[in-house]
């Protein structure tokens, strides 16, 4: 499976992924999804915000046991984040049927669509769209960078844009969803442990900047009579780091569009996009309002006007305590102590957590590195990680 997967959406030059919503690469991984569906005799299905489920069992029965993560990327996004989860899922699966378990539940696979918000700036769009947290004329009103929207890309892609919304009739049907994924960070590498399981998701949110100064001559303009947006910008990344820093929080500017974007010419606007995540909403709010703060300050020294717009937002998911701790009863029963960690990462089970119970396991991330061509995790923990999440799926779904 994981060497199928390997070459889908992999740029030639970076090393790194594009796998973005509603592409070719994108139908690419959705056909290998349903080819795996097929290959084990599961039940197809793609839910009306083109959610992929693959189902043993009655579909329609209720109290199921779910599992499984997305296949989309970041650009140039590493070969784990996401695609670990669905194919340790089938995995898992593979193992629970040589293991001759008898189910009492039913148990689905899930590809949840447009996770990392790569194409049109918001993450977790299929999963947000069936909780209900994203509703239709917002998802209509999403562009990407070419000015196509969502319901255009769905529709040249072979979907109905039309059949988008909330889906509580599907989610009523989950009894619990258990999303394994690759760590983001060294927390179990430093632990030596190879599986650990999350206790909750900082809150975290998107914010765009947009800096509008004066477009003028680079070369015949006085420095003291310019509006450069730039300079304001600048700062504003590092007042970002300066808020982050001192509070121990992250924060990050890592998308920037200029106009005009000429080389000869001082811009008239500069927008950029900040990502700020931390432990606790009341640090994350006081980040953003240093941030904000430091960029409006600036900007009135050099001429530019700064507005802020607060893009997406999750709040602090806690994991339900039964779950988790069920979890740690489950692959604690040879006497071993799992690790319960946090994490700042966002993911489809924080935002079906407001729904369905939810849980998450991690597999080691040996240099912490993720949303790069450099994100590994080692084979053997990679089949840990597997092995985990059949315990986990049998103690859930063959009780």
């Amino acid at each position: 499976m994981w060497r199928e997967l390997l070459p889908i959406g992999r740029d030639s030059g970076s090393g790194g992924y594009r796998r973005y919503a509603w592409t070719a690469a994108d139908a690419d991984c959705r056909e290998w999804f349903k080819a795996q569906a097929a290959a084990r005799g599961l039940t197809y299905e793609i839910d009306r915000n083109g959610n992929q489920w693959a189902w043993l069992g009655d579909p329609l029965a209720g109290d199921a046991v779910v599992t499984g993560s997305h296949l989309d990327s970041v650009p140039d996004g590493g070969a784990f984040d996401g695609p670990l989860g669905v194919v340790s899922s089938f995995a898992a699966l593979d193992e629970l049927l040589r293991r001759g378990v008898e189910f009492s539940r039913p148990l689905a696979i899930s590809n949840f669509g447009d996770e990392e918000g790569a194409r049109f700036g918001l993450a977790c769009v299929g999963s947000r769209l069936a909780a209900g947290q994203l509703t239709v004329d917002k998802a209509h009103q999403l562009r990407d960078g070419d000015g196509i929207s969502l319901p255009q890309a769905m529709e040249k892609a072979g979907y109905d844009p039309e059949t988008i919304g909330a889906d509580p009739e599907r989610l009523a049907r989950i009894g619990a969803f258990v999303e394994l994924h690759v760590e983001q960070g060294r927390a179990l590498d430093l632990s030596g442990d190879a599986v650990g399981i999350a206790s909750a998701i900082w809150p975290h949110g998107r914010w765009r900047y947009d800096f509008h100064g004066e477009a003028n001559h680079a070369g015949t303009t006085r420095l003291v009579d310019r509006r450069d947006p730039m300079l304001t910008y600048a700062e504003t990344v590092l007042a970002a780091r300066r808020e982050a820093e001192l509070a121990g929080a992250v924060a990050t500017f890592g998308k920037i569009s200029v106009e005009p974007n000429g080389v000869n010419a001082i811009p008239s606007l500069v927008r950029g996009w900040l990502d700020s995540r931390a432990a606790d909403q009341s640090t994350l709010d006081t980040v953003i309002a240093g941030i904000e703060q430091a960029a409006k300050e600036r900007g009135e020294r050099d001429g530019v006007d700064v507005r802020v717009t607060r893009e997406s937002f999750t709040p602090v998911v806690e994991f339900e305590h039964a779950l988790r701790d069920e979890l740690a009863k489950i692959l604690g029963r040879d006497g071993a102590d799992v690790p319960v960690l946090g994490t700042g990462a966002g993911h489809d089970a924080g935002i079906l957590s407001a729904s369905v119970p939810t849980a998450m396991l991690f597999v080691r991330n040996p240099t912490g590195v993720s949303h790069s061509p450099a994100e590994n995790a080692g084979e053997d923990d990679c089949v840990a990680g597997v092995s985990a999440l059949a315990d986990v799926l049998e103690g859930l779904a063959c009780r």
